[in-house]
């Protein structure tokens, strides 16, 4: 039975989707990622990911996977002719038209896989919004939490790699290996910002940037060591590490 909500037809959903499903929304970019990476990175691991995690426990805690949105907020690289983006004003707008039609199908969780960092600030927002708004419960997950905010990055990275980078690039090599070049990936680390104690990516201190402030070519980290077989372990633990989380989301209520 596939769980791809695009495949129901419309009188199917008031029998298969309930109070009790996780609609699940991918949500990826179009950006430049350097010159060893294509521009479809993001939006690709958020889709596979999500499809892995949708057929490993989608069955047992009753997940739809909807349609993936492959454009975002991705305004940090607007200096780079080929990136998509929109902006906050409308990417909010979007998310709120879309909670607005969910809410109409009587499911109550909906589930953020966001596979672009620089969305993360604002889906938090949306969360709340889309809480108070439509009443849904509202939840987001990552891949693997960006390093910006937290999550982890390779002690060679200095805990920066987090755009094209080491784990972003063997991903990504592991899913689309004929769309990656290596012979052009070099390190392009920010080394004076691991001096910092507040001010740098995962400090106390949030700080303005765009993608071409650290580097002409635009991509943070260290990709010359990428791998598909590193990709593979990586992709592995994310989607265990997401399934876990649905399950603690499809029993979630406030405490209560």
């Amino acid at each position: 039975m596939s769980r791809r909500y695009e495949d129901l037809a419309g009188p199917d959903i008031a029998e298969r989707v309930s109070a009790e499903s996780i609609l699940l929304l991918p949500i990826g970019a179009v950006e430049q990622h350097g010159p060893h990476l294509p521009l479809a990175v993001d939006h690709v691991i958020a889709h596979e990911t999500a499809t892995a995690v949708v057929d490993r426990v989608g069955d047992e805690l009753d997940i739809w996977q909807l349609p993936t949105i492959s454009i975002s907020k991705s305004n940090e690289h607007a200096w780079s002719p080929g990136t998509l983006w929109f902006s906050a004003e409308t990417m909010l707008a979007m998310l709120r038209d879309l909670g607005r039609s969910i809410a109409t199908t009587g499911c109550e969780r909906l589930v953020l896989l966001n596979g672009h960092g620089g969305n993360t600030t604002i889906l938090a927002t949306a969360l709340r919004e889309l809480r108070l708004e439509f009443g849904l419960k509202t939840f987001l997950v990552h891949p693997s939490v960006p390093p910006a905010y937290g999550g982890e990055s390779t002690e060679d990275e200095l805990g920066m790699g987090i755009h094209g980078g080491l784990h972003e690039t063997s991903i990504y090599m592991h899913l689309r290996p004929e769309h990656v070049d290596l012979s052009k990936a070099e390190r392009k680390v920010p080394e004076g910002l691991d001096s910092n104690e507040f001010v740098k990516f995962g400090g106390a201190v949030m700080f303005g940037w765009l993608s071409n402030d650290f580097d002409p070519d635009g991509y943070i980290g260290d990709p010359t060591g990428a791998s598909a077989e590193l990709g593979a372990r990586l992709f592995e633990a994310n989607v265990a590490h997401l399934a876990r989380q649905m399950a603690e989301i499809k029993t979630f209520d406030f405490g209560r």
